[in-house]
């Protein structure tokens, strides 16, 4: 869908046709807004492709009728596995209007046109791209709080019980993080830049905007890194308990099969179809269900675990087997 945006006095309207000095918003492009990119305002078609290219990178380029800037933005959307993400966004700068194209929306632009930036005036190019990306890195910087809080929370359920869907829920976390720092990278690199170019030149006061957009895009990128270290941390920390626990229920199963083991092994031989000593005496069950208890105690108390003070309970689990065995 493609909007066109005047400046008026209280901030930007829509407008119907293209003026000077006015604002193309294109989002949510389709191929029709593709063509008619390319056919009515002269954009190169490699670089309507690269700017739907999910994957492109930051940059700046200078073509004879504009100078096209490429910077990724940060975008949620909950429908999807990982709810975090960053698209490229392309800013033409012609001579008498810009025009932004993004495959989808984003919050920054959304500030944008909702007016949430003071004194923002479509009409200077070069502020508009500072205004921009700075909104660009304080909605990273709010994502970033976003996320922390989500791995919070999924870090107090993981401590009650440690389930797949949490496990899950972490590593989308996780590459939202690398999805943002590889674009906040790529967008240091713009703004480093654009410091230098001589394509866009920026007012002393503008040059200020630039140093404290860049400040904030290097916070972000730190942000970023720290959530990522700590989130990992977290991830390979819960991996070893996760092991640990399996570790320990192992070695239970096994003591537990070893203690079941010693009555089957006595009741197996009175289970023969030949005579043995004492099969016709009264208390005969009665003594060998006794041994097996016994036996089995003694080897629960060899096995035991000398830091737990209580003996399992195997009492029960192990009368039943010798009852089944002698039946």
């Amino acid at each position: 869908m493609i909007t066109i945006r005047t400046q008026g006095e209280r901030g930007l309207v829509e407008a119907e046709t293209v003026s000077r000095n006015c604002w193309v918003d294109a989002r949510d492009v389709n191929k029709d807004d593709i063509n008619r990119l390319e056919r009515e305002f002269g954009i190169a078609a490699e670089l309507l492709a690269d700017i739907m290219d999910a994957d492109e990178q930051a940059r700046l380029e200078k073509e004879d009728e504009y100078t096209a800037i490429i910077v990724r933005l940060p975008v949620y959307d909950e429908n999807y596995e990982v709810s975090y993400f960053t698209v490229p966004l392309g800013i033409i700068l012609f001579s008498d209007k810009i025009i932004t194209i993004c495959q989808r929306s984003s919050e920054a632009l959304d500030d944008l046109t909702r007016n949430r930036i003071r004194a923002f005036n479509i009409k200077n190019k070069s502020a508009f791209v500072l205004n921009l990306l700075g909104r660009a890195a304080f909605v990273y910087l709010r994502a970033l709080k976003d996320l922390n809080k989500k791995t919070t929370i999924i870090e107090r359920e993981l401590q009650k019980s440690v389930k797949n869907n949490e496990l899950i829920q972490l590593l989308s976390i996780q590459k939202s993080l690398v999805y943002f720092t590889t674009s906040l990278k790529t967008n240091e690199l713009l703004l480093e830049k654009l410091q230098k170019s001589p394509l866009i030149r920026f007012k002393e006061d503008e040059g200020e905007l630039l140093e404290d957009v860049l400040t904030e895009n290097k916070q972000a990128i730190e942000m970023a890194n720290i959530y990522s270290s700590i989130l990992t941390g977290m991830m390979d920390a819960f991996a070893s308990v996760i092991s640990n626990n399996l570790n320990i229920v192992m070695k239970r199963l096994t003591i537990l099969s070893i203690v079941l083991m010693i009555p089957t092994l006595i009741v197996s031989f009175f289970g023969m179809n030949v005579g043995l000593p004492f099969q016709d005496r009264r208390y005969t069950f009665l003594a060998i269900t006794l041994v097996c208890l016994t036996s089995s105690v003694i080897g629960a108390v060899i096995l035991r675990d000398k830091k737990r003070k209580k003996l399992p309970a195997l009492a029960l689990p192990i009368a039943h087997s010798c009852l089944v065995s002698h039946k």
